[in-house]
């Protein structure tokens, strides 16, 4: 694990954790969600299992988190931050993907229909926040029709900020530009209850597992040992 620390837009300097396994084929720029910072346990936990299958990953503070502040910073400083993330995430000349835990991962998308985000080959959202709880819309979707490059939404069926139905349906629209895989149970920190029969264990292999799939799918295989 390597600590660093990189500037956005002159004015907010933000650190970062770069994992980089030994035998690292990817790099995935993961960005954490509104309530909680990179060292989040969930982050924790997903990067080392991406990095048991050799992909390694950037998680990044935002401004607000740097600074131990509550309220996220402006929609236009958290994508300028994906964006400077992703450009000292390229200095490790790996494969890019990016992406992250539900608002890291909306930011990350919005960064990237503004204009395409240097060497980015896809998005993978850990949760993708459609909507407030109780309040099923799509419009925090609308961006993603100007996003060109392959994203992967990985959602629980017990997510009460993405309706599986909705968010089956915005899949849908996008065509083959959008896989969805559905965590059977998962909330949208991706828990299950005890009576599902799975544990945290099963559920960060299979993120980890169709994570690394997608990935292995949009770089040509000479790249991949």
């Amino acid at each position: 694990m390597k600590e660093l620390t990189f500037e956005v837009a002159d004015e907010h300097r933000v650190s970062g954790l770069l994992h980089r396994p030994r035998d690292a084929w990817a790099l995935y720029v993961l960005a954490h969600g509104a309530g909680a910072g990179m060292r989040h346990v969930f982050l924790e936990t997903v990067a080392r299992e991406l990095g048991g299958g050799g992909v390694a990953t950037l998680r990044f503070q935002f401004p607000y988190t740097e600074e131990n502040k509550h309220r996220p910073d402006p929609p236009a400083l958290l994508e300028a931050t994906v964006r400077a993330a992703v450009a000292r995430a390229a200095e490790e000349e790996l494969p890019l993907f990016a992406g992250g835990k539900s608002m890291g991962g909306r930011m990350t998308s919005q960064a990237q229909a503004q204009e395409p985000l240097p060497g980015v080959r896809g998005l993978v959202f850990l949760g993708f926040p459609l909507h407030q709880p109780r309040r099923p819309l799509v419009s925090r979707a609308s961006h993603l029709d100007r996003v060109t490059i392959p994203m992967l939404f990985l959602q629980g069926t017990r997510d009460d900020l993405a309706d599986l139905g909705l968010i089956r349906g915005v899949c849908s629209t996008l065509g083959s530009r959008a896989d969805l895989h559905v965590v059977e149970g998962g909330d949208h920190s991706f828990k299950v209850l005890k009576r599902s029969g799975r544990d945290e264990a099963d559920v960060l292999k299979e993120i980890r597992d169709t994570t690394v799939n997608f990935m292995r799918k949009h770089i040509p295989q000479p790249q991949i040992p």
